[in-house]
């Protein structure tokens, strides 16, 4: 599909928004609250969705169900998907007012628009991230946020120079259950940390995808992006693009976003990572899916402290260790402490990580940091952290050897194979 508007004309319009927005920050007061507690339109967060399947569509309607929030507009490219994100959206209001695009600019250069909802594949978190910055719009974006660590660098360096409120979709973090073992973590209740533990579940195996016609009104090549060209398969954009490196980063990243971001944070290096890993993993022998099947990554700190990446399958969950007791938790809500006396002071009620009370500490947060202009608990930089070292397991295990890594140089020690994995080659004419 030829792009509505050009590159150049695009990037032309939404200068001018970003300006606008650094100068005046959007605010709800309490003046504009009306007597039954509504928000006026005028003064409400207006935001719109990109890339809108299941979890996009989730992200949507929690957004939707906080006072503040206007949803004005929808994009993918999916027909079926666009469609019925339109509907929703106006079911929701109770009016026709949603626009709906295929091409993310056309959004974008929307100047009425504070918020963008970012839920696409992981090929494209860090373009339209960085796009959406540059149109003057907050961010909230699902994970991971990148598919290399040369990209999610460049996405938490962006959001820093304009300015921009970025929250990661790595909801757990908001999640009560969770955040419990975290402050256990970090309380010293636990003593001196030595271990950490982050359950993540296995990959799968497929044969290979024989091409198949194009749906009418699909844009495949805008679908694809800046990824690799290849033949459509309606297997591929179900949900079979995480398991092939060209798309995703398989379990590594998918739930280790969520379980080595936890990790990070109950060891307070959710702003630096581990120096060194080493693992090993089994690959699928043939087929489209090509991330390790079964694997066992350990990353050790500076201060000795190890996390340890596990393909136990099932549940996600972690488990923090030290010197005085453990924590585990997971995602079916089960918690788990050695003393038990640990699990006294439990105010949290036993929540699977689909219930709707798990999601909206994290849409909140970022609507709250959107007024005040603060930074999220998921945000980029953080977010760019906890993303590496799960790109840097996958370089482990993909190269078979032990790893160094530089913290602050963000670059593998004497291993030049391993640093040009840093980055990957975007298709044409899609750059950062």
């Amino acid at each position: 599909m030829k792009p509505t508007i050009s590159r150049r004309t695009f990037l032309k319009r939404t200068t001018a928004a970003a300006v606008a927005s650094a100068v005046a920050p959007y605010f709800v007061p309490s003046s504009a609250l009306g007597k039954d507690g509504s928000i006026a339109a005028s003064r409400r967060i207006v935001m719109g969705g990109i890339g809108l399947g299941g979890q996009g569509t989730r992200d949507m309607r929690n957004f939707m169900g906080q006072k503040e929030v206007q949803f004005v507009a929808v994009c993918d490219v999916m027909p079926d998907r666009l469609q019925a994100a339109q509907e929703l959206v106006n079911a929701n209001y109770g009016n026709q007012d949603c626009a709906a695009y295929k091409d993310f600019r056309d959004l974008l250069a929307r100047k009425d628009i504070d918020a963008v909802l970012i839920a696409t594949g992981d090929r494209w978190h860090p373009l339209l991230s960085i796009e959406a910055a540059r149109a003057g719009k907050d961010v909230y974006c699902e994970k991971p946020m990148s598919l290399t660590i040369a990209e999610s660098r460049a996405v938490a360096d962006t959001m820093k120079r304009y300015g921009t409120v970025y929250q990661c979709g790595t909801q757990r973090r908001s999640m009560e259950s969770f955040a419990f073992a975290v402050q256990l973590a970090r309380s010293g209740k636990l003593g001196k940390l030595h271990t950490l533990h982050a359950y993540l579940n296995r990959g799968p195996i497929t044969e290979n995808l024989p091409p198949q016609p194009v749906p009418e009104g699909f844009d495949w090549d805008m679908w694809l992006g800046p990824a690799p060209y290849m033949e459509y398969n309606a297997q591929i954009t179900s949900w079979l693009w995480n398991w092939n490196y060209n798309y995703g980063g398989g379990a590594m990243t998918d739930w280790g976003s969520h379980c080595n971001d936890l990790c990070q944070w109950a060891n307070g290096t959710d702003l630096a990572g581990p120096v060194e890993y080493e693992g090993w993993a089994k690959f699928p022998a043939d087929g489209f899916c090509n991330t390790p099947t079964d694997f066992n990554v350990v990353a050790t700190y500076a201060d000795g402290v190890k996390l340890i990446m596990h393909d136990k399958g099932g549940s996600l969950g972690v488990k923090f260790e030290g010197d005085e007791g453990w924590v585990y938790v997971d995602d079916n809500g089960n918690a788990e402490t050695e003393p038990k006396s640990l699990l006294q002071n439990r105010k949290f009620a036993k929540l699977g990580w689909t219930d709707l009370a798990n999601w909206t500490g994290h849409h909140g947060n970022f609507l709250q940091c959107v007024k005040t202009r603060s930074n999220p608990i998921a945000w980029a930089e953080v977010a760019h952290r906890s993303a590496t070292t799960g790109h840097i397991a996958n370089i482990c295990v993909r190269l078979s050897r032990k790893l160094r890594w530089d913290v602050q140089a963000e670059r593998f020690i004497n291993d030049e194979e391993a640093n040009r994995m840093l980055y990957r080659a975007m298709r044409s004419p899609w750059q950062l």
